[in-house]
């Protein structure tokens, strides 16, 4: 089973540093070539180059009020997420399709109902009990 992904190309995970501007601040971004390579892909769909791509992502992320001290694992969240989420089907694997385009708030639900759906009862409740120690 790990031969799959021991035997990937070592320069996936090699990680790189990003120079870009966020809200008019230089910053630098460091990821594996993995990730940067999903966010390209992501841009794209939308006609934004990566640095625009990135930047939006950090202007929501603070607009949602979330803490902004580990941007680099919101950004590889964000890949994994936009893998998984074409694996369900929610977002289609044909790229001329914007992910601005689709409706945003009806995919989280559905995957909200297929999450709670796949809990057994003792599980829900587990679970339950532990996101609210989390909070």
């Amino acid at each position: 089973m790990c031969r799959l992904f021991i035997g990937a190309e070592p320069q996936l995970w090699e990680p790189q540093t990003r120079s870009m501007r966020l809200d008019g601040v230089s910053t630098s971004v460091r990821l594996e070539r993995f990730f940067w390579a999903i966010l390209e892909e992501i841009g794209r769909r939308d006609g934004l180059t990566l640095s625009q791509l990135v930047a939006k992502l950090s202007r929501e992320c603070a607009e949602a009020g979330h803490d902004p001290a580990n941007f680099a694992s919101f950004l590889r969240v964000c890949c994994g997420r936009y893998q998984a989420l074409q694996l369900s089907g929610e977002i289609p694997v044909a790229r001329d399709v914007s992910i601005a385009s689709l409706d945003s708030e009806r995919i989280l639900e559905r995957e909200r109902r297929r999450h709670v759906a796949a809990l057994t009862p003792g599980r829900r409740q587990a679970e339950t009990t532990s996101f609210s120690a989390i909070s």
